[in-house]
């Protein structure tokens, strides 16, 4: 039976590595699962795959795009849905690993149906955001629908946005389209949680913060600075350095903010996926387990 894998979890919890022993132990392609790891301009602050790693197993879902590109959730479902159709006819196994929350939602269970909105109301919204800022638009989805204003990225203009719009021109919660109903997929889903100790965690992400800055994540984001305003780049590691380039804060602070705000996610990620009961959660070095687990499943 065509079966897909999928490794997630926190961001820095150790998904890439195992996600190469366990394509290579099945012969698989990966596919990313990373919102972020499809800019091409973005390797270093998205810990895209090194060109050693990319030699050892074919990646797909990476540096595809470029950062003036527009892409969704539900581009990436139609996209990987396409893509495994072709890819399960050569290999029964295929690995996803990443740990974009909506993306893996969008495989697993598919993009609901959201009513199209009005130019007008989106033009008025958009008024509104340039006029006055994000926090009334805020204060609005947490009255209409506070289930999804607890869910939703409050930094995430466009999303925050675009769920007010529903709103407004339904009169009913955002939330209440999604109706979370699984869709049905032609192959096997099988997902593996990796997650480690709270403390352990956040001290892997420090260090992956230093280590980035040390890869050349500054220069990175400066190159990417002109940008600054797409919602590519609304993510950390960039955003807090645009704070740095603009004269708002210190180097030192800035990379400290990264820390934090990348902790702040890893635990974001961890609420997001703990409601999912179908995922097996393991340590990523217990792989002994995690490679018994496949394999029992598979066979």
């Amino acid at each position: 039976m065509n079966t897909l894998i999928i490794l997630l979890g926190p961001t820095g919890v150790g998904k890439t590595e195992l996600s190469l022993r366990v394509a290579e132990h099945y012969g698989s392609p990966i596919i990313s699962s990373d919102s972020r790891q499809l800019y091409k301009e973005l390797p270093i602050g998205t810990a895209a795959p090194t060109a050693e790693q990319l030699a050892r197993v074919q990646h797909y879902m990476v540096g595809t795009l470029s950062l003036t590109d527009y892409y969704s959730a539900s581009n990436f479902e139609e996209d990987v849905i396409t893509l495994l159709h072709t890819l399960h006819q050569t290999h029964p196994v295929v690995v996803m690993t990443g740990g974009s929350m909506m993306y893996i939602d969008a495989v697993t269970k598919g993009i609901d149906d959201i009513p199209t909105v009005t130019q007008e109301i989106r033009n008025a919204i958009y008024q509104q955001f340039e006029k006055e800022g994000l926090p009334p638009i805020l204060a609005e989805l947490k009255e209409k629908d506070p289930v999804h204003y607890e869910e939703v990225d409050r930094n995430n203009y466009k999303r925050v946005i675009h769920a007010v719009e529903i709103c407004r021109m339904t009169g009913k919660p955002y939330s209440s389209f999604r109706t979370n109903t699984r869709k049905e997929r032609p192959f096997r889903i099988i997902q593996i949680g990796l997650t480690r100790d709270r403390e352990e965690l956040c001290e892997r992400i420090n260090r992956r913060v230093d280590q980035m800055m040390a890869d050349g994540l500054l220069e990175e984001a400066r190159r990417a600075y002109p940008f600054r305003t797409l919602n590519s780049l609304n993510t950390v590691g960039y955003k807090e350095l645009f704070n740095y380039f603009s004269g708002e804060w210190t180097l030192d602070f800035a990379v400290e903010k990264i820390k934090r705000n990348s902790r702040v996610y890893a635990r974001k990620q961890m609420t997001w996926f703990k409601r999912d009961t179908t995922i097996q959660w393991f340590h990523p070095e217990d792989e002994a387990a995690i490679f018994s687990y496949l394999d029992s499943v598979i066979s």
